[in-house]
């Protein structure tokens, strides 16, 4: 991509509120309930699903964060009653929006002709669980016995259950609902709504709407951020980026205080300069949208971040599941929390604030009024260590 500036250069400070507003986090404007939660993944494109359960998991924190009133079963309901989202693969299994469903089909295209989702494909286990769920209809992995010759390590994988996930990943199953946190699988044709399109996109249509939906939820993007785990894509987002920018759709830009070439509109640019900070603050879950691409959030808001849950212990800095803290559109600090569901009691383990930052009388009030809110939505009644 050229290095060429063809719009002036953008302060450092606009970049951050271009971003935040495009993440929904200058002022809440995807609306209440249901709707707003729908709202909200058409707008972001996709909602992370995390496993882990150290405090509310990744994708309903992700959405508490941007939907005032969010309630867990909103998800259930827009997934298995109203078919409006569908799960999938992003650049990692996420809740998409069912509006988007065609441009999952590329990927689906890949697996079906051969591709293997971790690991090898056995096409008679596959061809059996198919015929089942053809039969049965919607099943679960437990709903395939498998009895092991000895003993077996935690990741293995009982052969249904990598057909299932290969079906899947093919886009001959999809889930019909979720029992607890387990996948409850059925045939495609049984759940896709009749009035979604399904015309397989072309490389130039994947490209751009790759390219379009990353500018949307993220403002201003640079051109690696557009095919984030997505390498089979890069030559064409490529390509489509400099079509777009040359007919006026998107502008090259860039950061008066960063290196790097970045991707926006000057629709975006020009609403930018009425846009504001807030006081409020937000807790990030570590698979939010907003901080997801660790690179991104260190150029744009100087934020050092991983997540230390896959390092061993004595290599951890800031503790096993640190969660980001926002105030007044700057990442000032994180925190090591544990829900403990059983007690209704959330702990602060460890709490740590960014060089240069001290807390002010403001910020401890306002951050103790977001941290009651966020342990009462993991179902916890007192906080510990703050």
């Amino acid at each position: 991509m050229s290095k060429q500036i063809k719009a002036p250069l953008i302060s450092i400070e606009q970049a951050q509120l271009m971003s935040l507003a495009a993440q929904g986090l200058l002022k809440t404007n995807f609306g209440k309930g249901k709707k707003g939660t729908l709202n909200a993944i058409e707008h972001l494109g996709y909602i992370q699903i995390d496993t882990l359960a150290v405090v509310a998991r990744a994708h309903h924190h992700t959405l508490w964060t941007r939907v005032n009133d969010y309630k867990e079963s909103y998800l259930n309901e827009l997934l298995e009653k109203d078919k409006s989202i569908f799960e999938y693969w992003s650049h990692a299994a996420s809740y998409l929006p069912m509006s988007d469903f065609r441009f999952s089909l590329p990927r689906k295209h890949e697996y079906a002709s051969g591709a293997s989702h971790w690991f090898k494909q056995d096409k008679k286990v596959n061809n059996y669980v198919l015929d089942r769920i053809k039969a049965e209809g919607a099943l679960q992995s437990k709903d395939f016995e498998f009895k092991r010759n000895g003993p077996s390590n935690w990741f293995e994988w009982k052969p249904a259950k990598m057909a299932l996930e290969q079906l899947f990943m093919e886009g001959k199953l999809m889930i019909a609902k979720r029992q607890g946190f387990q996948k409850v699988y059925d045939l495609t044709e049984r759940i896709l709504p009749a009035d979604i399109n399904t015309k397989f996109p072309t490389k130039k249509e994947q490209a751009e709407y790759l390219i379009k939906k990353a500018i949307q939820a993220n403002g201003i993007v640079e051109e690696k951020e557009i095919a984030y785990l997505r390498s089979s894509s890069k030559e064409m987002v490529s390509k489509s980026l400099k079509h777009l920018v040359k007919n006026g759709e998107l502008v090259e830009t860039g950061i008066d205080t960063k290196k790097g070439t970045y991707f926006t509109s000057q629709a975006l640019i020009n609403a930018s300069t009425k846009l504001k900070g807030t006081e409020q603050i937000h807790i990030f879950s570590p698979f939010d949208n907003a901080v997801i691409q660790r690179k991104r959030v260190q150029q744009l808001f100087d934020f050092d971040y991983i997540i230390e849950c896959y390092l061993p212990e004595p290599k951890r800095t800031y503790g096993y599941f640190c969660l980001p803290i926002m105030y007044n559109g700057k990442l000032v600090g994180r925190f090591d929390p544990k829900a403990e569901r059983a007690t209704k009691t959330f702990y602060i383990k460890q709490m740590h604030f960014e060089k240069g930052f001290k807390p002010t009388a403001t910020f401890k009030k306002a951050f103790k009024e977001k941290l009651n809110s966020f342990a009462a939505f993991n179902g916890c009644k007192k906080v510990v260590g703050y």
